[in-house]
């Protein structure tokens, strides 16, 4: 329930954005930093949360991290001016970044290793199916509710989450061992911080912007440190000794290569539908719908097929898969209309479900019951940092392609840089111009920046297939069970 609450809480603001312009007054960077400081927190937070979870035991930080996600929804429904609701969403972004990691490691605790690969299904695809139903449900609240709304849906699925966790999850102690790495959280929440927000503001500023390297390379340097600190103290934040266990390097490794082309794919897609073939909010979330279906389907099928395949064969199926969907998607045209979407999205879904649950899997198999906190953390950073320099890789190329194409001849300057922008802002001017060949420019030169985008996600779908076949074990080693859990779990 919780994780569906986070993967609705990803989409539900962005259909709550033009509201909020003018019902708070937010600026243009305001509504920017709506959605940074969620993404900034989370960041910051998930390694500490691994780390806590696994010294303290999950249960009491779980339902800490719940009823603060609670708090945090409501403080944001009630938010009275836009720097209010930047602080309310930083503290929303802090409860998601215990919840992950520690929901994560509850399946080593919970589930025996003949269970685990189903149950790490559910998780995965608890979190996605929230993707769509945020604009569905959003947009629906939208147009009978005010915005708070939309932050308020959280409030009763978290209730329902605290006393799930009170009353049925069984306590595990923590190990309780060393002090707390304070030096490494400060250093890992710093770098990890400035690498986010360096590729975030790469992808509204481009590149070439000093404030972009100069984030990138302080993140990258203060990374650096951490990883060299780690090996010098007595109780480190994060057990470097993970990334000389293959199974756990390779599941979250490739598992970020698939998180970065299907992130890629989110950031395109709704603007696709909205811009191009001028879906609103409710009308883009059903059609994201067969690409949660294909990933839901594929998944359950997985779980099957890697018992007979191994984890090798199924994972490289999914990257072809994958691949083969989003090369078909870059012959899009802007009038194909949303029947011409359909196929190529249930393909990716297909292909992401087929690689995505596997991986965690043998990733999370690595770990002990000890060190499934600090692990699973770890495999949701690279995770979560693959995904923003996914969009922010993906945004320069679709955007550098739009600008180049979208024919602006004739138009005043400030009018000019406002159809540059985006393509939704040159169809919404093409409408107050009456000017009917601007719009089918951008459509066009938004669909040429969408071809080049998804044909670079369709290199990493090759990638990622090719490091599968040569790195992932096959169907006897697949077939090893994970390691039990270092401690007893104590009745309630």
């Amino acid at each position: 329930m919780s994780l569906l609450t986070i993967g609705l809480d990803l989409t539900v603001l962005n259909v709550a954005v033009p509201t909020l312009a003018v019902d708070l007054g937010a600026t243009t960077t305001q509504l920017q930093w709506f959605g940074n400081a969620y993404t900034l927190a989370l960041a910051a937070l998930l390694l500490p949360a691994g780390l806590l979870g696994d010294r303290f035991g999950p249960k009491k930080l779980l339902l800490g991290a719940l009823t603060a996600f609670g708090l945090a929804s409501l403080w944001c429904a009630h938010a009275g001016s836009p720097g209010e609701l930047i602080a309310a969403r930083v503290a929303l972004g802090a409860g998601a970044a215990f919840l992950i990691p520690l929901s994560l490691s509850l399946l080593n605790i919970l589930f025996p290793p003949e269970e685990r690969a189903k149950a790490l299904t559910t998780w995965v695809m608890a979190m996605f199916a929230g993707i769509p139903l945020g604009p569905l449900l959003g947009g629906w609240l939208l147009d009978h509710f005010a915005w708070g709304s939309v932050f308020l849906i959280n409030v009763p699925m978290t209730a329902v989450g605290v006393v799930a966790v009170l009353f049925f999850l069984p306590r595990t102690p923590g190990s309780g061992r060393g002090a707390i790495d304070f030096t490494g959280i400060a250093l890992s929440a710093a770098g990890l911080v400035a690498l986010t927000y360096g590729f975030v503001h790469a992808g509204e500023h481009g590149w070439a912007d000093p404030v972009t390297y100069g984030l990138i390379g302080l993140g990258a340097a203060l990374v650096a440190v951490f990883c060299w600190t780690q090996t010098r103290v007595a109780a480190p934040l994060t057990d470097l000794a993970l990334f000389r266990e293959p199974r756990f390097v390779w599941g979250a490794v490739l598992a970020t290569v698939a998180s970065f082309a299907l992130m890629g794919l989110l950031f395109v897609l709704p603007q696709l539908f909205q811009a191009v073939q001028g879906a609103d909010a409710l009308q883009t979330g059903v059609r994201l719908l067969p690409l949660i279906g294909g990933m839901l389907v594929a998944a359950k099928v997985a779980e099957r097929l890697v018992a007979a395949l191994g984890v090798r064969g199924v994972v490289t199926g999914g990257f072809v898969l994958l691949a083969a969907g989003l090369a078909w998607g870059s012959t899009t045209s802007p009038s194909g209309g949303y029947s011409a979407t359909v196929g190529w999205e249930l393909v990716i879904g297909l292909g992401t479900g087929a690689t995505l649950p596997p991986l965690m899997t043998m990733a999370m198999g690595a770990l002990t019951e000890g060190r499934s906190g600090a692990g699973s953390a770890l495999i949701q950073v690279l995770r979560q940092v693959g995904g923003t320099i996914g969009v922010a890789v993906l945004g320069t190329v679709l955007n550098g392609a739009y600008r180049d194409g979208v024919d602006v001849g004739g138009l005043p300057t400030p009018v000019a840089d406002a159809v540059r922008g985006s393509a939704s802002a040159a169809v919404a001017v093409a409408e107050r111009l009456h000017r009917p060949e601007l719009a089918a420019s951008a459509r066009a030169a938004f669909t040429d920046g969408m071809a080049a985008t998804l044909w670079v996600c369709a290199g990493l779908g090759v990638a990622g297939a090719l490091l599968a076949l040569v790195f992932l074990p096959g169907r006897a080693a697949a077939g090893a069970q994970p390691r039990e859990s270092e401690h007893d779990v104590v009745a309630i």
